[in-house]
């Protein structure tokens, strides 16, 4: 049989398309066995209006035959088959697409939809394959023909012997090389996980021989091998069944098979929603956080089908980053995909899902807020850090949609509450919303700038995370109450001291604390007396916009900034020590010595680093001295 040229552009058009257009050799399999259920799916069309023509869904399938020795793959299917000019005109033009004619003709009949759409996913065979043959016999005619083709030099057509209508596509798989391993295509388990992985879900079983071992009969120690025939398949995807037949172990099956976590998930999301875009989703919440989730090489993204086949394995653009713990899938008919089925040709189809899904998922989060809270707290344990960069991240654009779902732990409730719950408790008088910053709740339990605001009864939120303050101060307020840190400049609360009795009290003091300053220059702003310490001698405030806690956060950063925050050093005036600096004003020598243990104190309730360890040390063994004499 002459063979005949192909009657696209040339052959660098063909091997363009199978050399570049597909990200990996295995979407072979995925675009041939979507050929082969369109072409049952076409059968299925065409008997809705053919009398002749019974369909019988129990009685079509595709079948995967390899045989090892002559490094042979076929892929059978029992549909509409071709006939000749079919083959012409389906084959021998390349990216001349039958299934995408075929559905024009035949738009939204009984729901079914065509996979194939662009003409290319058969030669996606000639990845793998030195030789493509393919034997079909249309359901209109008695005769068979075979089309064979080893690349872009050409084809033949002729006639050929075929039983029943349908077509068998039988792929020589090339030799191994250096950089590829082609054998891999002729393993069973193979060619199984392939099938899994991105056809699990075509509506007509995938069926192979599967070899195994079994114990003889009457033998304990002897083996023998066996082959049976498997639908290697699931066929209904669990995301387009009824809701009521699916229980909660359904889910977390599901979840186990498409390997979404090693945990079970706290909650799952079904949806099913027609409107400008249709969609499924199987959304769902894990319980412990991935070991990489804060990690470089994790990655976002849930799975996506289009009409059942995997067309991306982590769709990142379906969820936003402060969602980015969600697991699951889409499936969607709606998508506009791009020659190769593997990347979207425009996203607006992608937006309208991803919006509708970000309100999904905040409106379960919401839920489980509100009636479920041990898991929601387990929940937040794991990834109410993400929480708190979305609001942090993109300038505060999405603190409306993240606010009410976070959580601090409170100093008089014992553990975790929301902000909504905070300030509903709030008493009248209560000008601010209070937070400490620290490594612990035990730390900040214990800090000195806390005194005064637990004096006034007032509740402190404890901030553990380092991002917790930065979130903040992108809030900036919540149902109009500010944020004040116990560390600030200011409390905005007023104390009961006598004022004029503090401020001649100051006036007193402020030669000393001016000589103090002198002793810290470069270290901090000013020494000046506290009005939030009790019981404590000294601590450090901040005043503007970094904090100290912003400060060391910031230490911690490649390539940090050096920003620094303006602390200012407190002295109690009531307690024992100020006695002593009082004391020791009019020896310099002393008063530095004072001064420096104070303020390193002050650095070490902090959790910064005393700046010289070698001076500290002395400097206690000098007070120490100076106590024996």
């Amino acid at each position: 049989m002459a063979k005949k040229q192909f009657k696209a552009e040339s052959k660098r058009l063909l091997e363009m398309m199978i050399n570049s257009i597909y990200t990996h050799k295995e979407i072979f399999l995925r675009e041939l066995i979507s050929n082969a259920s369109d072409a049952i799916d076409k059968l299925y069309y065409k008997a809705l209006t053919d009398e002749k023509l019974v369909f019988d869904k129990d009685s079509y399938y595709i079948r995967l035959t390899v045989d090892k020795a002559n490094r042979t793959l076929t892929i059978a299917d029992t549909g509409i088959g071709m006939t000749k000019e079919d083959l012409e005109n389906n084959l021998g033009v390349i990216a001349k697409s039958g299934s995408l004619a075929f559905k024009k003709e035949n738009e939204s009949k009984d729901g079914h939809d065509i996979i194939g759409q662009f003409g290319v996913g058969f030669y996606s065979a000639f990845m793998v394959a030195d030789k493509v043959t393919v034997i079909s016999r249309s359901v209109d005619e008695a005769e068979a023909y075979k089309w064979e083709s080893a690349g872009a030099d050409g084809y033949s057509i002729e006639p050929a012997e075929k039983a029943a209508p349908g077509s068998e596509i039988t792929l020589k798989i090339k030799d191994n090389t250096e950089d590829e391993n082609y054998d891999e295509y002729l393993q069973e388990y193979r060619l199984k996980a392939i099938v899994k992985k991105y056809s699990d879900f075509i509506r007509y079983p995938i069926r192979m021989d599967i070899s195994s071992s079994r114990p003889k009969e009457g033998s304990e120690n002897e083996w023998e091998d066996y082959t049976e025939e498997q639908t290697v398949n699931s066929m209904v995807p669990i995301w387009k069944k009824n809701k009521n037949e699916l229980t909660d172990e359904d889910y977390a099956n599901f979840y186990a098979e498409k390997h979404y976590g090693f945990d079970k998930p706290l909650k799952h999301i079904h949806v099913s929603v027609d409107g400008s875009v249709s969609y499924n989703a199987i959304l769902f919440i894990p319980e412990n956080i991935p070991f990489d989730y804060y990690s470089k090489e994790f990655e976002k993204g849930l799975e996506l089908y289009s009409g059942g086949v995997l067309i991306m394995n982590k769709c990142s653009d379906l969820l936003p980053d402060y969602y980015s713990f969600v697991k699951g899938m889409v499936d969607s008919e709606d998508l506009s995909l791009n020659i190769s089925r593997e990347l979207l040709q425009h996203d607006r189809q992608l937006k309208l899902i991803a919006k509708s899904l970000k309100s999904k998922i905040k409106n379960q989060l919401k839920s489980m807020l509100k009636d479920e809270r041990e898991n929601y707290e387990k929940f937040y344990n794991s990834f109410g850090r993400q929480l708190k960069y979305g609001i942090y991240s993109d300038y505060g654009t999405n603190k409306e949609e993240l606010q009410d779902l976070l959580m601090f732990y409170s100093s008089k409730e014992k553990k975790l509450v929301t902000l909504d719950e905070y300030v509903s408790r709030m008493p009248e008088e209560q000008k601010y919303i209070y937070y400490a910053t620290g490594e612990s709740n035990a730390r900040i339990e214990k800090l000195p700038q806390t005194e005064l605001v637990a004096e006034k009864g007032y509740e402190i939120l404890y901030f553990t995370d380092d991002v917790d303050e930065f979130a903040i101060k992108v809030i900036m307020n919540y149902k109009e109450k500010e944020f004040r840190s116990v560390s600030g400049g200011d409390l905005g609360i007023d104390t009961d001291e006598n004022k004029d009795e503090a401020a001649e009290e100051d006036k007193e003091s402020q030669d000393l604390f001016a000589s103090m300053s002198s002793v810290l220059a470069g270290k901090v702003s000013k020494v000046k007396a506290s009005k939030r310490l009790r019981s404590h001698p000294v601590c450090l405030s901040a005043e503007g916009e970094v904090t100290i806690e912003m400060e060391k956060v910031l230490k911690m950063m490649p390539n940090s900034p050096g920003v620094q925050a303006e602390k200012v050093l407190e002295i109690n005036r009531n307690h024992e020590v100020f006695q002593s600096l009082k004391q020791a004003a009019g020896d310099q020598d002393k008063l530095a010595l004072i001064t420096n243990l104070l303020y390193n104190q002050a650095l070490l309730i902090e959790g910064l680093s005393v700046e010289d360890p070698v001076q500290f040390t002395n400097d206690i063994c000098k007070m120490i001295v100076s106590a024996s004499k």
